[in-house]
């Protein structure tokens, strides 16, 4: 059933992973939040939507998993679009994060 699922493709990726990763942050980003929140910072939701691929590409790499999009990311002569699209969204989703003061 998964490879059914993970076939349906656009490019070279999959569509269902993307899905299931923006879906799984977008589930959970109440209890992140409220989580970072006890740290002192107030993160929104869509801030955790913004930062799901950065997040991925940083596990991907400390787990050391090699997908099509982290050997387009780590491509040293090219995929420029990719890799500033990475890039801002990580802005998009650190630029909402407030420290909250006691």
């Amino acid at each position: 059933m998964i490879t059914l699922l993970r076939s349906y493709r656009i490019g070279a990726f999959s569509i269902f992973d993307f899905a299931t990763a923006y879906l799984g942050v977008y589930l959970i980003a109440p209890l992140l939040s409220k989580l970072f929140l006890r740290l002192g910072l107030v993160i929104p939701r869509s801030s955790w939507l913004w930062l799901t691929l950065p997040i991925s590409v940083v596990v991907h790499l400390a787990l050391g998993i090699t997908t099509p999009l982290m050997k387009m990311l780590f491509d040293p002569s090219g995929y420029y679009l990719l890799k500033l699209a990475i890039i801002g969204m990580l802005y998009m989703g650190l630029r909402a994060i407030k420290v909250r003061k006691n």
